[in-house]
């Protein structure tokens, strides 16, 4: 049966009744104005509403406005467009197809709201042109495109009043305490770290990757909610941009633990009596972070009184192996304790309406957000959205089947709507199903329930438990699903209009067509687009690889920072995939100690110009940067890498001894620590070089 387990424990809350209802109002409303403007398709007045319905007033908001946006776009081009190639139908279809294509990539790349415009100026561009050649007889090119825009239009409007006037859920308290808690998060995680509360065993090393990831992945989440919040009315309206900020100073806080975990790692593999010292030392530090008074921004990079002395002692009761390590270690802690009190000055500014960010920490926020974009995913949904169009179009011209134009329509739509996923076969088969069982209902309704209403409220009546029912289903992910096909199913196929009648022949043509397209999308998408989560893993792995490669030859600075922040998304978005492969799971866990010693490469290029050009250092380092290049290509095509990391140990060797001649005893210490970081989080290799 159709999710009849999901449906059978399903049990509404009285948020989920207040929504379902107000939505209902909404879709009613848009259908009574829609009736008394007469226009041509109340349906899609009443379908927007449905559409763009979300419990959040302001994610409704913002969806809305992207919209309208979109439907105004793929108007404007069917008007532009049409009259020219209305007669050329073969060509027409070549460039409906390429023109929802190139759309799809553009907004598959955009992981943001705002990639809705480009979908939907793709498939509303099909929608009035195949609108206009099945209706080409009666209805004008202009008046088609407009009345689409006023109908989804009027539909914006009717739900953003109700949704905005009638119990707004904002969601600006799920932001914050999403955001709170990840802030506590990194604390908590701070603490058993460097406390130990965990065995420092192999398995629960990866135990604290994990953990990290996830906060990867609740970072890459909240950065898209933050977006909404300009849409709504909550006390972090405005707070967009200083939000997204304070999000990119959280991920840097991440690449800090791991790094703290991995130079604990080594130190363990000594000897553990250090660890006696550093839980006094942790006691002083948590007294700091804990300290509830307010910020100042000349204080933000204020230490705890005891941390040198801590240190001191820390580096005295050490072995003198231990002394790299506890010098790496103490360069991450207070990097840590730094960027933690960057986080709360931001998150205290923005909670006191203040958008400010303080002069000390550069701006990340691009126009186009830094987070991590896969081409290759676009480019694959681009190509099966085109072959999809080409081909339901294409069968429509050569069987001269009338209502083909709804299967084209359909496939368009659905060739769109789901393949930001990773494989949308499993949910395009639901959305089949959920249009087949949508036919069903709509029959229902026109034999045997419209021929007793005769009134606009008797229409309401009978309308309302089906859509407050389906309504109800869409705050749940299992069931959302399920909810819109067969809610938009049977919307769409009972084409309510002002003086109605139904077709026989028709019902049955439309009904066929709207189960045939998404059919020809699901093949396919299954050949072109579809992709195991394994196959999408490892293809974000390789991203990764190139990623580690591009910040070899970075300066340290707003590029790299932002660079930076765009591996962490990518490590959150990678956390998102439930993987079968146990390999797969484990290089998603290294993929994070990785990026958190991105930062050394950087160093290495930056201790390279402070040499002498003449210093044969500099060409070691060069000698090593280009093996590290030819490392991670090599594991970014998946091909044998032992060898050249054979090499590559050797060559950081050969520099670590070499860093005893150097005059400058601080930038020996700083190359020596780099170099005993990417040994361990890049090479995975935890011997901690000693020169002794």
């Amino acid at each position: 049966m159709l999710l009849a387990r999901q449906l059978l424990a399903f049990r509404p809350t009285r948020l989920d009744w207040i929504f379902a209802i107000k939505t209902c109002v909404a879709g009613i409303l848009a259908l009574y104005i829609a009736f008394s403007l007469d226009l041509a398709y109340p349906i899609w007045a009443i379908g927007t509403v449905f559409i763009i319905a979300n419990p959040y007033s302001g994610m409704a908001s913002s969806k809305s406005l992207y919209r309208v946006l979109g439907t105004l776009i793929g108007a404007i081009v069917s008007i532009a467009v049409t009259p020219f190639l209305i007669n050329t139908p073969w060509l027409f279809t070549f460039f409906l197809a390429a023109w929802v294509g190139v759309c799809l990539y553009i907004s598959m790349l955009d992981r943001t709201s705002r990639s809705y415009v480009f979908m939907l100026a793709g498939y509303t561009v099909v929608i009035i042109s195949y609108n206009i050649i099945y209706l080409a007889d009666t209805v004008s090119i202009f008046d088609m495109a407009i009345g689409r825009f006023l109908e989804i239009t009027l539909g914006v409007v009717c739900s953003a009043v109700i949704s905005t006037c009638f119990f707004p859920l904002h969601i600006g308290p799920a932001v914050e305490t999403r955001v709170s808690q990840a802030i506590q998060d990194t604390k908590l995680l701070f603490d058993q770290i460097l406390l130990g509360e965990q065995l420092q065993k192999e398995k629960q090393h990866y135990d604290y990757t994990q953990l990290l990831g996830n906060i990867t992945r609740d970072t890459s989440e909240i950065h898209v909610m933050a977006v909404h919040l300009s849409y709504e009315k909550s006390a972090l309206q405005g707070m967009t941009k200083p939000l997204q900020e304070m999000l990119h100073q959280l991920t840097l806080l991440v690449a800090n633990l791991v790094a703290i975990s991995e130079r604990m790692k080594q130190l363990d593999q000594i000897d553990m009596a250090y660890r006696a010292d550093l839980t006094q030392m942790h006691v002083h530090i948590a007294e700091f972070l804990h300290d509830d008074h307010g910020i100042q921004e000349h204080q933000l990079n204020d230490l705890p009184k005891q941390f040198e002395p801590d240190f001191n002692l820390l580096m005295d009761s050490a072995r003198p192996e231990q002394r790299l390590a506890l010098q790496s270690l103490k360069m991450d802690i207070r990097h840590f304790i730094q960027n933690v009190r960057a986080v709360k000055l931001i998150w205290q500014r923005i909670q006191n309406g203040d958008d400010s960010l303080p002069k000390s920490i550069t701006p990340l926020t691009t126009p186009y957000p830094s987070l991590h974009r896969d081409h290759g995913v676009a480019v694959r949904g681009g190509i099966s959205a085109f072959l999809v169009i080409l081909i339901a179009t294409s069968f429509w011209i050569l069987s001269g089947w009338k209502s083909g134009f709804m299967m084209a329509v359909m496939a368009a739509i659905s060739a769109c709507i789901l393949t930001a996923m990773d494989n949308p076969v499993p949910a395009l088969k639901l959305f089949i199903r959920a249009t087949i069982y949508a036919a069903v209902i709509v029959f229902i309704y026109a034999y045997g329930i419209f021929p007793h209403v005769s009134s606009f409220w008797e229409l309401a009546v009978v309308l309302a438990p089906f859509i407050i029912f389906c309504l109800l289903l869409f705050p749940h992910p299992p069931l959302a699903g399920l909810g819109l096909p067969l809610i938009m199913g049977m919307i769409m196929g009972l084409n309510l209009h002002n003086t109605y009648a139904l077709d026989q022949v028709a019902f049955f043509d439309s009904a066929i067509g709207t189960v045939i397209g998404p059919i020809i999308s699901v093949y396919i998408i299954q050949m072109v687009r579809s992709m195991s989560p394994d196959m999408t893993v490892q293809r974000i792995l390789s991203l990764h690889y190139k990623a580690v490669r591009n910040a070899l030859y970075l300066p340290y600075g707003v590029d790299f920072k932002r660079h930076l922040r765009s591996m962490l998304d990518r490590i959150g978005v990678l956390n998102s995939k439930l993987v079968q492969s146990e390999n797969l799971k484990q290089e998603m866990n290294l993929a994070l100690i990785e990026t958190s010693a991105v930062v050394d490469l950087t160093r290495l290029q930056e201790l390279a110009e402070q040499l002498s050009g003449l210093n044969p250092l500099v060409s070691s380092i060069g000698n090593l940067q280009q093996l590290l290049d030819e490392y991670f290509r090599a594991k970014e095509m998946q091909q044998p890498q032992l060898d050249i990391l054979d090499h590559v140990l050797k060559q950081i060797q050969r520099l670590q001894e070499a860093t005893g001649q150097l005059e400058n005893i601080d930038i020996a210490q700083r190359l020596n620590i780099s170099l005993n970081n990417i040994r361990s989080s890049l090479c995975h290799q935890s011997t901690v070089y000693s020169a002794e």
